[in-house]
């Protein structure tokens, strides 16, 4: 009988089995999982896209995508085990059974490159925000730090964590991180609540040029798309489930994510409305900024957002790492040890630091991130990969949905990486680096 497994690399035939120590979690496991993944630094950057959308087209993007991505969650927990005995346990496996062993990881890898490297340099921005705000509140007589030393001292905590070998514990963390993201998040929009609206406030479009405005409106498309970043790792998360013929891992799997979704959705929608409705146009591309008082809730939201990205952007990273480690060894023929370790993940930490301390534009990395590589793995590829591998009859629903999924993804993804960019060419030319 011919193999149907996808390549040598595939890790699944050697774990279909109910009893394998990796795959014993249980169905809300993947609900802690997927919050922790998609509710992130993002959602605290939704009402700053709703002032350039507006009242309309901002709830009806927000509901779309939304809908899109629950959609393509869906499809990505189906394609998991497409193929009889056989689990994609990762991303870019998925992709060489779609796409083929050569053209597959060329596909695949860079988006998931991007997005990782992407939400770590963005987390680095936030912690080093956050972190300031907080001793700022906290503390008011103390002398003021420049931002670009709180984000090297939120990138020093790196520098020590990411040389833990691996996470043993990955629920605790995932619904530690969960917790977190659930909390601040509805401080963001019970803070905002309390606030009430500021004086004078406007719900008009920006006074500022038409090109202008255009490519911020590209890149709050960018921010949105950034807020629904689960996808990446929703075949890792699937994997960790048990599953046999009779009980496949895709009907737990299913539960936990439309859990995911419901807590998403509570988190999602009253930031962006209630923000949006506090501060109109006038509001920050971090709504926490916005909130004063009362100051010692407002320091513990933003505390726990620190708390929340020192987690995730090890959860981001030590894929990175093992990739990076694996390519030294192999091409390099570096031994492995703690000298590779520390050499590899020291580099990687250092990298994503520059970046985000060179450019601290939490609101236009957004953007461009979002665009570049969240708008991809969360809004279109799932849909090809769909019609490649289960092929529905043209011009059925089906085959009508998954196009419109393309098409609007594809948009997303132009638009928003134009706008991200350009709007970072432009607010550096104003900015003083290194203050």
């Amino acid at each position: 009988m011919v193999s149907t497994s996808p390549s040598k690399e595939d890790q699944s035939m050697s774990k279909w089995t109910e009893g394998d120590p990796a795959r014993r979690a249980k169905w809300w496991y993947s609900t802690f999982h997927a919050v922790t993944a998609m509710i992130g630094a993002g959602v605290l950057s939704l009402p700053y896209a709703m002032a350039y959308l507006g009242w309309g087209p901002g709830i009806m993007v927000l509901a779309l995508s939304w809908c899109m991505t629950l959609n393509t969650m869906w499809q990505m927990i189906q394609l998991h085990e497409c193929v009889p005995g056989t689990r994609f346990d990762r991303y870019i496996d998925l992709g060489r059974h779609a796409f083929g062993p050569k053209l597959g990881p060329w596909i695949v890898l860079p988006q998931q490159l991007i997005v990782q490297v992407g939400c770590d340099i963005v987390y680095m921005v936030t912690g080093g925000k956050c972190l300031k705000k907080f001793m700022e509140m906290t503390c008011a007589s103390c002398t003021p730090i420049r931002q670009s030393y709180w984000i090297l001292i939120f990138g020093g905590i790196h520098f020590f964590l990411s040389q833990l070998p691996n996470f043993n514990s990955v629920a605790g963390v995932s619904l530690a991180a969960a917790v977190m993201s659930l909390s601040y998040s509805t401080i963001a929009w019970a803070g905002s609540l309390a606030h009430g609206q500021i004086d004078n406030v406007s719900y008009a479009y920006k006074s500022t040029s038409a090109a202008d405005y255009m490519f911020r409106v590209f890149n709050a498309l960018g921010e949105i798309s950034f807020a629904f970043a689960g996808h990446a790792v929703v075949l890792e998360i699937q994997a960790t489930i048990p599953s046999t013929p009779e009980k496949p891992s895709k009907i737990p799997m299913w539960k936990g994510a439309l859990g995911a979704y419901f807590i998403n959705a509570i988190c999602y929608f009253p930031v962006a409305l209630i923000g949006y409705w506090a501060f109109g146009q006038d509001v920050d591309d971090n709504v926490l900024t916005d909130l004063k008082r009362p100051a010692w809730l407002i320091a513990s939201a933003n505390l726990m957002v620190v708390v929340h990205v020192i987690g995730s952007y090890q959860v981001y990273a030590m894929p990175v790492f093992d990739m990076l480690e694996r390519m030294m060894m192999k091409r390099l023929n570096f031994p492995p040890g703690i000298a590779l370790r520390l050499l590899t993940r020291s580099t990687y930490v250092a990298f994503t630091l520059f970046v985000g301390v060179t450019f601290p534009f939490f609101g236009d990395l957004l953007g461009f991130f979002g665009g570049f590589g969240f708008a991809p793995t969360s809004y279109f590829l799932p849909c090809v990969m769909w019609l490649l591998i289960k092929k529905p009859k043209r011009f059925s629903t089906q085959w009508f949905i998954n196009w419109a999924c393309i098409f609007v993804g594809v948009f997303i993804m132009i638009a928003s990486t134009i706008g991200g960019f350009r709007n970072i060419v432009t607010d550096s030319s104003t900015y003083r680096f290194y203050t």
